[in-house]
């Protein structure tokens, strides 16, 4: 069986569940080694636990992405449990919707915090393994492409009514890829992100099912009205929504050896909806 990302490492924010668990998973399958992370131990312990089962390498690495010192713990675990560090996945959030007029500070400050500023610490704390690596690899002739993914969304391509906070930190997400493909072009690390559309994950269910997410000491609601779901579906050139492995197919695009030469860019994973 072909192991494309054998020997390599991975951290995944935001792993122990939905399409964070399916990219989890998939690396993993892959034959890399990946940091799982999460708030609920027991969600991130389970994810682990899978990925052990299924014959794949994974540590657990519990904590908000949020946190001060976070970034530096989670990309230290990953040189501490595997040796080093080839792929980030910045993955973790969720939404906290609004019309503008009803936005509070801490709904704005939260959603940017999570979604923009989150993976600029991640990335930030990346940079010295990645230029360490880089130059290890030059002095041994070897040529060897590592990889970021960040999360976005097609709220950041074309907005959303009720995301002004969302959307921005989505859109910031591009800018934020875009800059590190020039930065870090010079360490052989490619930097992609994906914009994804409607996944069929517990974030996009039908209100009625009671879901909520932990955020701080608040429990924030989510989901969406059924009648919306029906319409946005309608909406959908494809006609239904995506999968969690078709979401987490969409990023190892970017992480394995065939996107060796691409950097910069932009995947939509939307089914063509453009909201």
């Amino acid at each position: 069986m072909s192991t494309p990302l054998a020997g390599r490492a991975a951290i995944v924010s935001g792993s122990s569940r939905g399409i964070g668990r399916g990219v989890a998973e998939r690396l993993a399958a892959e034959g890399a080694a990946v940091v799982v992370n999460g708030m609920d131990k027991r969600a991130v312990d389970d994810t682990v636990a899978a990925i052990a089962a299924a014959g794949g390498a994974a540590a657990a690495c519990v904590g908000d992405v949020t946190a001060d010192g976070f970034a530096e713990h989670f990309v230290q675990t990953a040189v501490r449990e595997f040796g080093g560090l080839d792929i980030v996945v910045n993955n973790a959030g969720f939404p906290w919707d609004n019309v503008i007029q009803k936005t509070t500070d801490e709904q704005w400050d939260t959603v940017l915090d999570t979604h923009l500023k989150a993976p600029f610490r991640i990335l930030r704390a990346a940079q010295p393994v990645l230029r360490d690596q880089a130059r290890a690899d030059e002095e041994k002739g070897r040529r060897v492409h590592r990889k970021v993914v960040n999360v976005s969304s097609i709220a950041g391509v074309f907005g959303n009514v009720g995301q002004a906070g969302y959307a921005s930190a989505k859109a910031g997400v591009f800018g934020l890829t875009k800059t590190l493909a020039k930065e870090w072009g010079r360490y052989r690390v490619n930097v992609n992100s994906v914009a994804f559309g409607l996944i069929d994950t517990r974030l996009i269910r039908a209100v009625g099912d009671n879901e909520t997410i932990t955020v701080g000491s608040r429990e924030i609601p989510i989901g969406i009205n059924e009648d919306v779901l029906d319409r946005i579906r309608a909406t959908v050139p494809l006609g239904r929504f995506g999968t969690v492995a078709e979401a987490a197919g969409s990023i190892y695009l970017f992480c394995g050896p065939d996107s060796d030469y691409v950097t910069g860019e932009v995947l939509t994973c939307g089914g063509g909806v453009t909201i």
